[in-house]
């Protein structure tokens, strides 16, 4: 069976700050990502999730050891090929996203809100999702420990990881403030591929 592998970042360790620092990404990615890659192949073998996508695990293995790992794996993949430099200019959603953002929530600065406050709400560790449904209907929702919105039958496009390890070393407990700074790095570009259909 073919091992999952850590992820290689798509940009240098440093790429983000100051709004995710190097030694974030160390810890973030080296480490805790590293060791939810390590725990899921130990408990793949000889299972019936072997030889499975991270997508059909999370869709079909109950809450557990294999679930919590393989979980965190997607999540963190989609987390972190999300982003771009911090020195690269901010962009904005285009063509369709852009059009249904604006038709759902009148403007991008209201959705950035409710994005932020469903982050800020979600009691102890977890994500804030935007997600499309089957007709590309797009919603937020809150996702606590590994889960993610494919369990529910969506299309994820855009995470904002509320684990206390995402955010701590850089902002302690100001969580609303990590997420407020996010948006400078978001390559919308990446998220308008996601959204396609």
């Amino acid at each position: 069976m073919e091992k999952f592998e850590l992820m290689a970042l798509p940009y240098a360790p440093d790429a983000l700050e100051p709004v995710i620092s190097k030694e974030t990404i160390g810890f973030h990615h080296g480490k805790h990502l590293q060791a939810y890659v390590d725990n899921l192949n130990k408990l793949l073998p000889g299972s019936e999730y072997e030889g499975m996508t991270l997508e059909e695990i999370v869709r079909k293995a109950p809450a557990g050891a294999v679930f919590n790992n393989a979980g965190q794996i997607l999540n963190h993949e989609m987390y972190f090929t999300q982003f771009k430099p911090a020195g690269e200019t901010a962009q904005e959603p285009e063509g369709a996203l852009a059009s249904q953002i604006e038709k759902q929530w009148g403007s991008l600065d209201a959705f950035k809100a409710e994005f932020e406050a469903k982050g800020v709400g979600l009691f102890g560790s977890g994500w804030v999702w935007l997600s499309a449904d089957a007709d590309g209907s797009l919603v937020i929702t809150q996702e606590q420990g590994a889960s993610n919105p494919v369990q529910k039958g969506l299309k994820p496009l855009l995470t904002f990881d509320v684990w206390e390890h995402a955010y701590y070393l850089d902002y302690q407990n100001r969580r609303a403030a990590h997420l407020s700074a996010l948006w400078k790095i978001v390559d919308w570009k990446v998220i308008e591929k996601r959204y396609k259909y």
